[in-house]
């Protein structure tokens, strides 16, 4: 059995044209399509965590892992509610530093500037179900880094998040998708129980757990192009 995990970041209003990163902004309105389509096509959102007892093939079933990266305040906004309304669950990854900030490490590719969820905000989403999952503390590279600041990086977020909404921590995301073999294993050391990267594809129980596949979900994907990412990966 293979499972989607789909990856959104921002869910608002795309910018101009000319602006970076702009596919990587998905309309409310096409959210709401897309999540409308989960359930035609009898596919179950839910968090990675929810997830990966299919992925692993202890349990069977039509469902898709939904997460977002960056935690951007537009996802509580805008996502939160269309989630609510479907009975899905997903997976917010957490910039713990910028809890209450906005996309700094954005800055120096000069795009736009959207803010992150708040505290309460993440208590929020956490107590209607979602996951809370790490994204370091700084969405660093991490394979840049000296393996003790990676290690900094991968851990303590997930000491600071357990503090903030007491509760374990188990789903890890790697910054731009960025990792060595050293990362995963420092993830693994660290106590998660999952990580996802960026690389295309579907889940299934022959894969790492800590480099797990995703289908990135773009701003102009037409309604087919998403089917296909749900159903072929």
């Amino acid at each position: 059995m293979t499972v989607p995990i789909l990856a959104y970041h921002q869910i608002a209003v795309p910018p101009s044209r000319k602006a970076p990163y702009r596919s990587m902004v998905v309309h409310p309105e096409a959210f709401h399509r897309q999540m409308e389509w989960l359930k035609r096509l009898g596919i179950q959102g839910m968090t990675l965590r929810e997830a990966m007892p299919y992925v692993r093939g202890e349990k069977s079933g039509r469902v898709a892992a939904i997460t977002f990266d960056d935690s951007y305040a537009n996802v509580y906004e805008n996502a939160l509610p269309v989630l609510q309304e479907f009975g899905f669950t997903a997976t917010n990854f957490v910039v713990v530093n910028q809890i209450g900030g906005s996309n700094v490490w954005d800055t120096p590719i000069s795009v736009a500037h959207a803010p992150c969820m708040s505290v309460e905000q993440l208590r929020h989403w956490h107590s209607l179900g979602h996951e809370v999952g790490s994204h370091t503390l700084d969405h660093v590279r991490l394979p840049r880094l000296p393996m003790e600041e990676a290690r900094r990086q991968i851990t303590h977020s997930r000491e600071l998040l357990e503090d903030l909404l007491d509760e374990g921590i188990s789903s890890f995301c790697f910054p731009y998708g960025d990792e060595t073999p050293l990362d995963r294993v420092l993830t693994y050391e660290a106590g998660y129980s999952a990580a996802t990267t960026t690389r295309r594809g579907r889940a299934r129980s022959a894969d790492d757990p800590f480099g797990l596949p995703r289908a990135t979900i773009r701003r102009n994907d037409s309604w087919m192009h998403f089917v296909k990412k749900c159903i072929l990966g």
